[in-house]
């Protein structure tokens, strides 16, 4: 009993020093959630263990599974033996299911909580069909495959009154607190014009020609799922090289779109964007780039400006670093401010010129270390405070990102409502909202 109190006291410290934070994700989530309870699970102590689904068990959704394990993981399901056979082998009591609507079926009624590591193509209808039953969801980026998507997840969340967390692991990494902390300080004076990128020429995978046998290990009109019955089956494309086509993924843009951009919409509290614009070479229909660049305006927000954000995936970075003699390597993301710039990565940080911040006295560490970024969502699901990047947060930021690839694949400039969700552009239009194989219809 002294034990579980100790615990008990050693968890509201941390609510307390965690709620210290000024502006930002956790601010924007505690805003939202005081006053209100979290479904099903307010009473539960700490100690008490959440029954886990796990839903997608190859490549992250393995790092994921590791991240809760310590809960009671009651059921495993993906659609590959193969992919999910080092998880079955760790959980050997866990049920095992290869479609999650059977899952939910028959023992959806033991689950409090979901952890989603699927491909992009299928996270909105586990995710969906896992919130309307009143679960808890851990779902990695960049949230679902459109725009319209998202802003159904993170509609349904805040309805229920569920705990959410979206895969942007890379939130909890000191550096990133310390960026924040500069930009929020005023390091660099007011921000108008902020430029991330991904470094990379990964995209346009040649599709296979020759019919190919599926592996017996592989259910694969279940990895379908709500896809068009495009392509047979294709080793470069499952399991992995999917996130390079349409119909599947999001591309190098949304494989990196949220991690990166989750320094900017923490440290200028940025939320929709207004206007939008995409360039680049004529998008592929099937296949996602290997260059792209697109910008979205965001309106002022209290004493902040309005800002410009570019985003571009360029191997080398993008040309405003050439312009500047500035290197990409290492960085993702450049702040330029009315008395500077930030220049910053993941792990590191400068400010520029690097003559005028020689005797900088940095502003004091107001964001606290996280106790783990599984541990917020699970410390969420038992009535703590929300996890920073639950949907409230990270709901218009996975709006965002898509909303780059929808300006590069319309190659069109428009204007954004995001209340209605409609754009200017009847192409850019096209690709808010899309059609689901039949029987997948929501």
């Amino acid at each position: 009993m002294q034990q579980n109190q100790t615990l008990k006291n050693t968890v509201s410290q941390r609510k307390i020093s965690r709620r210290s934070i000024i502006g930002g994700a956790a601010g924007v989530a505690a805003g939202y959630f005081v006053g209100n309870t979290v479904s099903g699970l307010e009473s539960r102590s700490a100690l008490e263990k959440l029954n886990v689904a796990v839903i997608g068990l190859g490549g992250q959704g393995g790092a994921n599974l590791n991240g809760v394990k310590n809960e009671n993981i009651v059921a495993l399901c993906d659609v590959d033996d193969v992919r999910a056979g080092k998880a079955y082998e760790r959980f050997s009591k866990a049920k095992k299911f290869y479609d999650f609507r059977e899952l939910f079926d028959k023992i959806g009624n033991e689950i409090d909580a979901a952890v989603i590591s699927t491909p992009d193509h299928t996270h909105f209808h586990i995710a969906h069909r896992a919130l309307s039953e009143g679960k808890h969801v851990y779902l990695e980026k960049p949230m679902a495959h459109n725009v319209w998507e998202c802003r159904e997840l993170t509609n349904l969340a805040k309805e229920k009154k569920l705990a959410t967390q979206l895969g942007v692991q890379r939130h909890t990494i000191p550096n990133m607190h310390r960026v924040v902390e500069l930009i929020k300080s005023g390091a660099i004076g007011n921000v108008k014009e902020v430029h991330c990128w991904i470094d990379s020429n990964r995209g346009m995978t040649p599709q296979n020609k020759k019919l190919n046998k599926v592996p017996a290990s592989l259910k694969y009109d279940l990895w379908l799922g709500p896809a068009k019955r495009r392509m047979g089956y294709d080793p470069k494309v499952t399991p992995y090289g999917w996130r390079f086509f349409w119909d599947y993924g999001t591309g190098e843009t949304g494989n990196w779109g949220c991690h990166v951009l989750d320094i900017p919409f923490w440290a200028l509290d940025l939320k929709y964007p207004t206007k939008v614009g995409g360039s680049g070479d004529l998008a592929n229909p099937i296949s996602t780039p290997k260059q792209m660049d697109s910008w979205m305006e965001f309106p002022a927000n209290g004493d902040r400006p309005p800002v410009k954000l570019y985003w571009s995936q360029a191997k080398g970075g993008p040309q405003i670093l050439k312009d500047k003699g500035l290197s990409a390597r290492g960085n993702n993301t450049l702040f330029i401010g009315e008395d500077g710039m930030l220049l910053c990565g993941f792990s590191q940080r400068k400010l520029l010129p690097e003559e005028k911040f020689s005797d900088f006295e940095p502003p004091k560490q107001t964001i606290p270390k996280s106790p783990g970024f599984h541990r917020e969502f699970i410390e969420f699901c038992k009535g703590g405070e929300p996890a920073t990047c639950n949907f409230d947060y990270s709901g218009p930021m996975a709006e965002t990102v898509l909303l780059g690839n929808v300006a590069y694949r319309s190659l069109a400039t428009f204007d954004w409502d995001a209340t209605n969700l409609k754009s200017s552009s009847g192409i850019a239009q096209r690709f808010i909202k899309e059609s689901y194989a039949k029987g997948w219809e929501v």
